[in-house]
């Protein structure tokens, strides 16, 4: 049987390597994952007891339409409830965005390097991608400007930007919507938002109020530490909401990814606690990389990008064997940088070891 023709050219995601396999091809008895930018100090307790007792209602389906969870976030937002859009991971959400919005022909504009799965969905749907390079690390909003075209269709703007943890400001931000057609959805994947450290970082939702072409992803596999779940969440006009909701599979999340989402969101001291710990862990980190010459990229997530001056792919080996995961920067198109999740501070610390170990192993790149 013969696959679609413009889907066989297209690469499968490449997770970080998880925990299990590094053990057992290893031989390893402690491994760290520090790869996929997860919360190193999970969800919060409040989450635990609400899966407890969602166990004594593993025969029925889930709310389709996700109310309940939809009247709390919208109440925490101040949004309406016919703004949210729920699916399995901000992954899920773009997927459909891509699908209900995108024709052959179509074209989507986005940064080069960026998360992969903007490009990857887009071609699914035979739209055509136009990347632009980054600028200083950072989402080249002009240059990106300069290609939208009457036949663009969406842009995307991930902010802070995985991989680089760059971030374009609320100013820089309103200009481009301000230049954008508002027939052109301008879909901003605040993934991050939560780990935010600076005052001029965007205001998404007021920006929402002005620009009814702009959509905000968001999720809880970061900082609310329910990556596992699987569950984020689109912000946007009740007309886009509508149109994404048209290309939604029902029962998309389950009772029990609603459910920790209830209970993740009316526990905000621990989420304050989350963001505070990854502050002390990034200065840490930064600090560390100063005192070993690594230049690094300025972060804003709970990530960060650091140059180790050699081959990424030895540097990630070498790690990988003294039980580090981290992100190779050869898989990122960033060949002497390698990606690192802000751990706890116990993990941060054995990163920090284990870093000047392999550094003292593996040769400077000429």
């Amino acid at each position: 049987m013969q696959p679609k023709p413009n889907i066989v050219h297209l690469p499968v995601y490449q997770p970080g390597k998880p925990i299990e396999e590094v053990k057992r091809e290893l031989n390893l008895q402690n491994v760290t994952k520090l790869a996929s930018n997860e919360n190193p100090f999970g969800c919060s307790p409040k989450v635990k007891e609400a899966l407890l007792t969602e166990m004594e209602n593993m025969s029925l389906y889930p709310d389709g339409g996700a109310v309940e969870l939809t009247a709390v976030l919208a109440e925490h937002l101040g949004v309406g409830t016919n703004q949210l859009l729920f699916g399995a991971g901000s992954d899920d959400v773009i997927l459909m965005i891509a699908r209900a919005y995108f024709v052959q022909g179509d074209e989507t504009v986005m940064s080069y390097h960026t998360f992969p799965q903007y490009k990857h969905n887009a071609e699914i749907e035979n739209a055509i991608s136009i990347e632009v390079p980054l600028k200083d690390d950072t989402h080249d909003l002009q240059g990106m400007l300069a290609r939208i075209t009457e036949k663009t269709k969406a842009v995307w703007i991930c902010n802070p930007n995985n991989p680089t943890g760059t971030y374009n400001t609320h100013a820089e931000l309103k200009a481009f919507l301000d230049a954008v057609s508002p027939k052109v959805l301008v879909i901003l994947d605040e993934a991050y938002a939560e780990y935010n450290m600076y005052e001029d970082y965007p205001d998404g939702l007021a920006l929402l109020k002005q620009y009814p072409n702009l959509v905000l992803l968001r999720t809880f596999s970061k900082i609310y530490g329910l990556a596992a779940l699987r569950i984020g969440y689109a912000i946007a006009h009740p007309d886009v909401i509508h149109t994404i909701n048209l290309v939604r599979e029902p029962f998309n999340t389950t009772r029990f990814s609603q459910a920790a989402a209830i209970a993740a969101i009316k526990d905000q001291t621990y989420v304050e606690q989350c963001r505070e710990a990854n502050r002390t862990g990034m200065q840490y980190l930064t600090g560390q990389f100063d005192r070993l010459g690594l230049p690094y990229i300025p972060s804003n997530g709970n990530f960060i990008m650091v140059d180790v001056k050699r081959p990424a792919d030895q540097v990630f080996d070498a790690l990988l064997r003294k039980g580090y995961i981290i992100r190779g920067g050869h898989k990122l198109g960033f060949p002497t940088k390698i990606r690192v999740t802000v751990g706890s501070q116990e993990q941060n610390k054995g990163f920090i070891a284990a870093l000047e170990q392999v550094l003292a192993e593996v040769a400077v790149s000429a």
